[in-house]
């Protein structure tokens, strides 16, 4: 649909913060407003996501403090009315909550990450999931199938980061001549942290001769638990804790094997940010996961929740033969390049949109 009959799009999430759908919801506002589409956002006021979206695009405010947050209510309804936006979509509970669209249009789409409880998304107008089976839980549990779709995140495919950068990174972390594991993500339980430590604790010191460190890129509840773990598996000084990184691309960079040890995970964007900086990856088989990569093609597959069997396949990881590595690194940053583009996920939303303005007949 050409940008000037576009249906106007406004995009409200809750929350400061950076999470993996804070930084989807991020990436596809900026990417709408890139390729032309009428799109504004609702943030919260001074959160790094309203500093994160691109000046050209239009802001409105509101606390959004809760289901009850009724100035919020009033606050987004008048951002709705000055933008005179066709569809409203909502990013994860809070704000979807929050938001009640009684007349059409806007059409309410509520975008869903996760297995969530759906009493507080039934009230939109339509949903979108972002894997096939969020997709399939949504229509089997009472949303109307017609009015559910599956599109996808994508991500940013960075270039390569300088090897200069990459040996002053290698020096700061204290990983000079080291063989690197990097794990990346909010330290929270379902991201699996402690098998990963357990895993890495039953890994040689050293691999092909050089000394085996693990990077942990992120931050969290888990953190100060996390840290006295690995003190008692004997293998603080070969882990480093880097915090919350804004750019991650030059961890993945840096890694000889990307782990991802979640025990719940619906999608994975690590999974698609490690495949687009050519990253080898090793995951557990959640469902997220087991969804986008397929075992020996694109990345390895280890049993989920099991220390001992992801440590084995880190070691079968760590061995392979470059041309064996160079094969699934390659299918990986294909799989990402082929479906999960910023013009593939751009087109199915905006396509989305003009689908729904059309049944409602009110497209502009």
């Amino acid at each position: 649909m050409k940008p000037d009959n576009a249906p106007r799009s406004l995009h409200v999430i809750g929350g400061k913060g950076l999470g993996g759908a804070e930084r989807f919801f991020i990436r596809l506002v900026n990417a709408l407003a890139r390729n032309g589409q009428p799109v504004a956002a609702v943030t919260v006021a001074d959160g790094e996501i309203a500093r994160a979206i691109d000046p050209a695009v239009r802001q409105y405010h509101a606390p959004m403090l809760g289901v009850w947050d009724l100035y919020s209510r009033r606050k987004i309804r008048r951002a709705v009315a000055d933008f005179r936006a066709d569809v409203v979509q909502t990013y994860m509970g809070r704000a979807t909550r929050i938001v009640h669209v009684h007349r059409t249009p806007p059409v309410h789409i509520a975008r869903l990450g996760g297995y969530y409880n759906l009493k507080g998304y039934r009230h939109a107008h339509a949903w979108v999931g972002n894997t096939r089976g969020i997709r399939d839980y949504l229509a089997t549990h009472g949303l109307p199938a017609d009015r559910v779709r599956c599109i996808g995140n994508f991500v940013d495919t960075p270039p390569p980061v300088p090897a200069d950068a990459l040996d002053a990174l290698r020096h700061n972390l204290g990983v000079e001549g080291c063989r690197v594991l990097v794990g990346l993500g909010r330290l929270h339980p379902n991201k699996g942290w402690a098998d990963l430590l357990d895993a890495f604790a039953r890994l040689p010191v050293s691999s092909q001769g050089a000394p085996l460190h693990l990077v942990m890129v992120g931050d969290g509840p888990l953190r100060d638990e996390l840290e006295r773990r690995a003190e008692r598996l004997g293998i603080a000084a070969r882990v480093h804790w880097t915090g919350w990184q804004n750019d991650p691309a030059p961890y993945y960079q840096l890694a000889d094997v990307f782990v991802c040890a979640s025990v719940h995970e619906p999608l994975g964007n690590v999974i698609l940010e490690a495949w687009a900086n050519r990253t080898l990856i090793v995951s557990t088989r959640a469902q997220g996961p087991l969804e986008l990569m397929r075992d020996d093609v694109n990345g390895l597959l280890a049993p989920l929740g099991d220390a001992a069997g992801l440590a084995d396949v880190l070691q079968t990881a760590l061995a392979l033969d470059d041309a064996h590595r160079a094969r699934l690194i390659d299918a990986g940053h294909a799989e990402v390049t082929r479906h999960y583009s910023e013009a593939a996920i751009v087109s199915a939303y905006t396509a989305l949109y003009a689908e729904l303005m059309n049944r409602t007949g009110a497209a502009r």
